[in-house]
């Protein structure tokens, strides 16, 4: 009987290894789309349907940044998809913005409207941009092509991606920003007041709608930002949504419902768990373990593993 060869465990541990480093990578752009929606459920305590299809939307308006400017071309493989993933930041961030003011700004002021009304209007919208989308781009599938995608660093065994690299660091910069914003600004401490206790932010003299509309802008803006990072390794289509619509919402449990920091933590396990499993498993069960540690860690610990029972944003 042949037994387990040295050579056979050392492949795997490099195997292994890989793993962790893509699924930290990937984790840090997943994290960044995670961490938009925590935001917005964190201030609002809307669950929002509709966030994965404006990371839809963030993918087309970098393509469609990018290619008006001539592509790559433009300011090179590196800062050319960084402008494209800024551009799609506030182009739909701003359409966020108004999406709130004109539609969800009205369910959230209905006393009678509820949980309800919230999670049917975002379901809604979230078919309108699918279907919307079809109409509007077809459903060809595009990607931002980039170089830095088929290019890796290395280092011993160790193969970094530049483009995923590249995603991942922009991911970490755009989350400490956001990070800085709600501690330092008086913006941002105004929607963590109207987070923890929107009547007393309101006599403290908070206008609480106002902050739930830039809070409501800034997270679809953070989703947008990850999508336009995501699309330059994963070609897209109207439906893409729904390929990541499970993955951010586990994403957020796993971290703790209504904590920035966990949603972050949260998305960068879900990368981890995604990319190591792949060594063990064939890669079409990579999302069954990620429902499987949901499921676990929502039954031994629902308030997530990086959150606390009380944690808002």
């Amino acid at each position: 009987m042949t037994g387990i060869s040295w050579d056979d465990v050392s492949f795997t541990l490099e195997l292994l290894a890989q793993a962790v480093v893509s699924g930290i990578l990937i984790g840090g752009v997943y994290a960044l789309m995670s961490v938009g929606l925590g935001l917005i459920f964190g201030l609002m305590r809307v669950i929002n349907f509709a966030q994965p299809d404006f990371m839809m939307l963030g993918m087309y308006a970098a393509f469609f940044a990018i290619t008006a400017v001539g592509g790559m071309a433009f300011a090179g493989p590196v800062a050319t998809p960084l402008m494209g993933a800024i551009v799609a930041a506030i182009v739909v961030g701003l359409l966020g913005w108004g999406v709130h003011r004109v539609l969800l700004s009205r369910v959230l002021s209905e006393k009678q409207g509820g949980q309800d009304a919230q999670v049917m209007m975002t379901l809604g919208i979230s078919m309108l941009l699918q279907n919307g989308g079809r109409m509007l781009f077809g459903v060809d599938p595009l990607t931002i092509r980039t170089p830095l995608s088929s290019q890796a660093w290395s280092w011993d065994f160790l193969l970094f991606n530049q483009g995923k690299a590249m995603a991942f660091a922009a991911a970490i910069v755009l989350t400490i920003g956001l990070q800085l914003f709600m501690a330092r600004t008086l913006t941002g401490k105004s929607m963590r007041a109207a987070a923890d206790n929107p009547e007393a932010a309101v006599y403290m003299g908070v206008n609480v709608a106002r902050v739930h509309r830039i809070g409501f802008g800034l997270g679809i803006a953070m989703t947008a930002a990850a999508g336009a990072l995501i699309a330059t390794w994963t070609p897209f289509q109207p439906y893409i949504g729904l390929d990541f619509l499970i993955l951010m919402y586990a994403s957020v449990v796993l971290g703790g419902l209504g904590s920035i920091t966990g949603a972050f933590w949260g998305g960068m396990t879900i990368g981890l768990l995604q990319q190591v499993s792949t060594v063990f498993l064939p890669i079409q069960l990579q999302n069954m373990v990620v429902f499987v540690a949901f499921l676990l860690i929502v039954l031994m610990r629902p308030q997530g593993l990086f959150g606390r029972v009380s944690e808002r944003i």
